[in-house]
């Protein structure tokens, strides 16, 4: 082997069943004791705003909570939440929830520490220092923000996304406790796992994957298809909860070695033009893209097969790398999410415009195991219609 490669992530990763409860040491051991808790408004109104208080307050730690986050954030929620960390004077920045939350809690720690403006770290590197320390604390198995170096927000202005994506925005720890998924509805259980899925397939067959990021990004491919049902249709099954969420992780680390590929560049429109939620862009996209890039990634897409449970021995290797569609296809349908691209009211004559826009986003254009042309975009978007 001639291969040189890196592997990054989250500084520290704590994971297990009742991790949780240990939020307040962690706090304390990166030498903060005011922290900024940003948390999706949804799960506030659950009383997991209250929980977290509560819980700090009995380790003597006091924090100001920052619930304004919902799905999709504008890109003025960050400077909102830097406003909130500067007034709290906050020490460091936790974030809870899902990728929402854990994207503008990042992008807050970072920008308060560096008195600047979301705007302005838009881009590739474009952060000049660290942020105030953050922890992450994922509610969902889905996006792996939680050991991830990029935050994504909605251009309302220019009705597309955009990210931030720097080292500095790795978290310190990510703090992962399976039991804070168990009240997941079925819907978002689904999406969000999809989203698992897809970014798991897509950094295995992104074209800079290394020995490392493929092989947790193909265990997460294993561990997503093997519990993404029971943990739909039986929410409370804890073990299955538990898998999936180590499933999130091992794409989300996927993910921030390896990038994501077109999937992710052709679901930006779809996001910041008709609010299509993230996760659900992805699923809706992820066979169709899948379909387009098995010329260019056979090999890799038979194993994609196999590691979902098809039976692939004694196929010729085409045949084994359809297969991967195929069980992509059942695993969304399984779940339940029944969406195309026509139920959100996405326009066909928008079609060339959004693959326009789908091309700037070149970084993961240029993951794809095969060229992606605004023709052949304008052709995946109309089989996803």
């Amino acid at each position: 082997m001639n291969t040189i490669f890196t592997f990054t992530g989250a500084k520290k990763i704590v994971f297990g069943c009742g991790s949780f409860a240990s939020l307040a040491t962690a706090i304390r051991e990166l030498g903060a004791s005011r922290p900024l808790v940003v948390v999706d408004r949804p799960l506030a109104k659950t009383g997991m705003a209250e929980k977290v208080a509560a819980l700090l307050d009995k380790e003597g730690v006091r924090c100001t909570l920052f619930d304004r986050v919902e799905g999709e954030p504008p890109l003025e929620l960050a400077d909102e939440g830097t406003k909130a960390a500067g007034k709290a004077k906050a020490d460091c920045v936790v974030g809870i929830g899902g990728g929402s939350a854990m994207d503008t809690a990042k992008a807050i720690a970072v920008l308060a520490a560096n008195r600047a403006k979301a705007f302005d770290f838009l881009g590739l590197n474009k952060i000049p220092a660290p942020g105030l320390p953050k922890i992450m604390v994922p509610t969902t198995a889905g996006t792996g923000s939680e050991v991830t170096f990029t935050s994504v927000f909605i251009r309302k202005d220019l009705k597309k996304k955009e990210g931030m994506n720097s080292p500095y925005l790795y978290p310190e720890v990510a703090l992962l406790d399976p039991e804070l998924t168990l009240t997941l509805p079925p819907e978002a259980t689904a999406s969000t796992g999809l989203d698992a899925l897809c970014h798991a397939i897509e950094s295995y067959t992104s074209i800079i994957a290394s020995p490392m990021s493929e092989m947790v990004s193909l265990e997460a491919i294993g561990l997503i298809a093997e519990n993404l049902r029971t943990c739909v249709h039986n929410g409370s099954n804890l073990q299955a909860r538990e898998a999936m969420l180590l499933g999130s992780l091992y794409g989300g680390l996927g993910l921030a070695n390896a990038g994501v590929t077109a999937v992710h560049s052709l679901s930006y429109p779809l996001g910041g033009r008709y609010g299509v939620p993230h996760g659900l862009a992805n699923t809706i996209l992820l066979p169709h893209v899948m379909s387009f890039n098995l010329p260019g990634a056979l090999e890799k897409f038979a194993l994609v097969a196999e590691a979902m449970g098809e039976a692939v021995e004694d196929l010729p290797v085409r045949e084994a790398a359809y297969l991967a569609v195929e069980a992509v296809e059942a695993l969304i349908e399984d779940c339940g999410i029944t969406k195309t691209l026509e139920d959100f009211g996405v326009s066909q004559d928008d079609f060339p415009e959004m693959a326009k826009t789908a091309m700037t986003v070149a970084r993961p254009l240029a993951n794809n195991p095969r060229k992606v042309t605004p023709e052949d975009a304008v052709e995946i978007y109309s089989g996803a219609f």
